[in-house]
């Protein structure tokens, strides 16, 4: 009878061991102001981008894909939670200090942990929690990324003192790992380059998960290329030595780091056999700010024209994701959460979620999706935002801080009052604005926006 029990456990194990290692393994790497023109496989002639290049040939690359705002910390809440940001009343970045997101909220790492995945945030965290003093007294301060779900997390020590001074001084790279925080434990220095450390700490997580039968996700979101620009390597400045200088090689060695670090990233998967059990995501959290290429869009970082929230975005997963594809279909940051659920078979009670599940469009099973109108609010701070450095790189104005999008119609509003209409399809560039020409459709997209603006929202997060 207790050999019969020892046996009947055992399948039970065995079952449950197998059906955890069965579930695929999710990454999704976070660029931070990468333009949607900076990659080569979107069309960038500047510069070169070889690693990424081949994820985009071996898997599926979004030419109408959203990040959740124009600008940093919103996205990250609308990757994280799968709604719109200003459902939390965030439509700016935080200050560092007493702004972040609340806890209370399903986020990807508490989903995935129903299903036996263990988690890991690395990098950027522009969520609020991580200024040293919360980090110090956890228990009487706000949540940092433990507290929303991660199992482990490696990051800069996100204070004033050392991020702010570090960007103003231009040195973030190079001192970052002077001031790193693991699970909420102050780290030793570190001498190595901010975006090698991500890269390397990423690929130490993956070796590590991968020798038990537990699912992973690892959220590898970089600070690169954002400003100050400064040096990469050699090898990545190499390229462009002879044709150019300054800000502008220096931004260019950016990219080309981090596509780098996302060939090795691709070839560890490899190496350790893992590679056809692994969805690797790859895309920005708004548009270029300063050097970066918007391509041949309007607009760029904290505009809410296509230059500044169409990003680019490329799913690969050998054998799952048909090689050498592209899709049309609109797509938002805050499909993450509800498409990494439907990967990892998530079940029980139905997700609140602005998000569509995208994992039919990425298997090839679907090439359209029926979605409502997506909405977007932006601070009116960021109105005269220095994100333009060029004579004739110049804001268009009245500039607007709502969007409503449905379909191929665009409407940007300035507090909900009409100001721009876009056939997307027809005008992708945003050259004709047809408010005038089209007031049935400005007025039925304006309501759509006001009663997504008059909906119940948290509190703001300070």
């Amino acid at each position: 009878m207790r050999h019969t029990t020892l046996i009947l456990i055992g399948l039970f194990w065995g079952t449950f061991l197998f059906s955890q290692s069965s579930k695929p393994n999710i990454i999704l790497v976070l660029a931070d102001d990468l333009g949607y023109g900076d990659l080569s496989c979107y069309g960038s002639k500047r510069i070169q981008t070889p690693n990424i290049d081949a994820m985009a040939k071996e898997g599926l690359r979004f030419t109408q894909f959203y990040a959740s705002s124009a600008v940093c910390t919103p996205t990250r809440v609308g990757i994280l939670t799968g709604q719109y940001p200003l459902r939390f009343n965030v439509s700016t970045h935080f200050n560092d200090r007493v702004m972040f997101l609340d806890n209370d909220v399903l986020t990807i790492p508490k989903q995935l942990k129903t299903q036996g995945y263990r988690s890991m945030h690395i990098g950027k965290w522009h969520l609020g929690g991580l200024n040293e003093a919360h980090i110090r007294d956890r228990k009487n301060s706000m949540p940092g990324p433990l507290q929303h779900g991660f199992d482990h997390y490696l990051a800069m020590i996100e204070d004033p003192q050392y991020r702010g001074v570090a960007m103003r001084e231009k040195r973030l790279y190079k001192d970052a790992g002077k001031h790193l925080a693991k699970d909420d434990t102050i780290l030793p220095e570190d001498s190595r380059h901010w975006t090698n450390i991500k890269f390397d700490e990423a690929i130490k997580f993956i070796k590590s998960a991968s020798k038990s039968n537990q699912p992973f996700f690892l959220n590898l979101w970089l600070d690169a290329p954002h400003a100050p620009y400064e040096y990469s390597n050699d090898e990545a400045l190499a390229p462009y030595q002879k044709r150019s200088q300054g800000q502008d090689l220096l931004y260019r060695g950016m990219v080309t780091h981090i596509d780098q670090g996302v060939g090795k990233l691709i070839e560890t998967l490899k190496a350790l056999n893992i590679d056809q059990n692994t969805l690797v995501i790859f895309t920005s959290d708004n548009g270029p700010a300063y050097l970066g290429s918007p391509l041949h869009f309007k607009g760029r970082k904290t505009d809410f024209h296509e230059g500044g929230v169409r990003v680019p975005m490329i799913a690969w997963m050998p054998k799952t994701i048909k090689r050498d594809q592209t899709t049309d279909v609109i797509s938002n940051t805050v499909d993450f959460l509800p498409t990494f659920g439907s990967f990892a078979k998530a079940k029980g009670a139905k997700v609140i979620t602005d998000g569509m599940d995208l994992s039919r469009v990425l298997k090839g099973k679907a090439n359209t999706l029926e979605r409502p109108a997506m909405f977007w609010e932006i601070s009116t701070r960021y109105a005269n935002s220095g994100n333009y450095v060029n004579v004739t790189d110049v804001r268009m104005t009245p500039v607007a801080n709502q969007i409503a999008l449905n379909k191929q119609w665009k409407l940007l509003a300035i507090e909900g009052d009409p100001k721009e209409l876009y056939n997307l399809e027809k005008d992708p560039y945003e050259r004709w604005n047809l408010l005038e020409l089209k007031p049935e459709i400005a007025t039925k997209m304006a309501k759509e926006l006001k009663a997504f603006l008059d909906a119940p929202r948290k509190e703001k997060p300070y």
